[in-house]
């Protein structure tokens, strides 16, 4: 009986190992720099407290770098032609604070935290900051050598449909649950009106004010006031109306009452695979609760894991912004 044991045994040490990651794992750095966690926290917590908008920042940063080539921090190099300067990225703020918290690092522990640990970790710091639950984030990602502007074409974006966003999700080993969670990151943060001024006006001849019929009118008309149809297109609106700053599930009760932002957004709750997944987090009756909280942390351990490079693979950049 003991042969079954042992295998049981090493099943679950397996098990384990994949939930830590491809190599990752909680406390990577606790001999050679234990005070990583607490040097990133700090950097980020000054700030935020100067500019909050710093905390959506450094959360999408992390998620648009992992979508690309994985979470190597190839979105953090500078150049002319590299992922920074594509499209979907040039309006993410929050880069001098992971190069700040990398100079206060070098300092502390020359040459051994990456810049992707970074950026995973002050990720996690911002949803704390604007009150979401805390997770373990496991350690012990490389930094990748190529950033190409080229490579940035399979990010989520916001007229996608939920096939689309399901199939983008999938192709990075996340499930429709994974993106419904990860999706609602959108509780923090603003959206220029020229991701979405196009649902407000001549979308529709269903509606009487032609604007997308998934879309509460009264919503309608506040979103219009912000967002002229001739009015500036860099102007920055609410993600998740009277909750933009509070890491909830708010934002699924947006959703259900036709106030979601982005048409990828809404159609989560249009879309009845997606739906449920919505409705879990809202608590609805006869369906299995989630706290959204709680799978938000869990998920993005999952998306942080994307394509990471460790062991002998990349590098550990002296600096965030170009390679050694």
């Amino acid at each position: 009986m003991e042969t079954p044991t042992l295998l049981f045994l090493l099943l679950i040490a397996m098990a384990a190992a994949l939930v830590q990651g491809q190599g990752t794992r909680v406390g990577f750095y606790s001999r050679t720099c234990p005070q990583v966690e607490s040097i990133v926290q700090k950097t980020v917590n000054s700030h935020f407290q100067s500019n909050p908008a710093i905390a959506p920042g450094l959360l999408r940063m992390h998620f648009h770098d992992c979508f690309v080539q994985g979470c190597d921090a190839s979105i953090l190099i500078n150049g002319s032609s590299t992922e920074k300067t594509a499209g979907p990225n040039r309006l993410l703020i929050g880069y001098e604070v992971i190069d700040e918290a990398k100079t206060r690092l070098e300092a502390a522990c020359p040459g051994v935290v990456s810049c992707a640990d970074i950026l995973a970790l002050a990720a996690r710091d911002s949803v704390v900051l604007t009150k979401g639950l805390t997770w373990k984030v496991p350690t012990g990602r490389r930094d990748g050598r190529v950033s190409l502007a080229s490579n940035v074409n399979n990010l989520p974006g916001p007229r996608d449909s939920v096939e689309v966003q399901k199939k983008k999700f999938a192709d990075k080993g996340l499930n429709d649950q994974d993106l419904v969670t990860l999706v609602g990151g959108h509780t923090i943060g603003t959206a220029a009106c020229q991701a979405f001024r196009y649902r407000l006006y001549n979308f529709s001849t269903t509606t009487a004010n032609g604007a997308d019929p998934s879309m509460d009118a009264t919503f309608v008309t506040q979103l219009q006031a912000l967002c002229p149809a001739n009015g500036d297109a860099s102007r920055r609106v609410a993600l998740d109306t009277g909750s933009s700053n509070t890491f909830d599930a708010s934002y699924f009760t947006n959703l259900k009452n036709g106030r979601g932002v982005l048409e990828s957004d809404q159609r989560l709750w249009t879309d009845a695979s997606t739906k449920t997944f919505v409705q879990r987090f809202l608590g609805v009756r006869g369906l299995l609760g989630l706290n959204f909280n709680l799978e938000f942390g869990r998920s993005m351990v999952k998306m942080s894991n994307i394509g990471v490079k460790t062991g002998t693979q990349g590098e550990i950049r002296k600096v965030c912004s170009a390679i050694n």
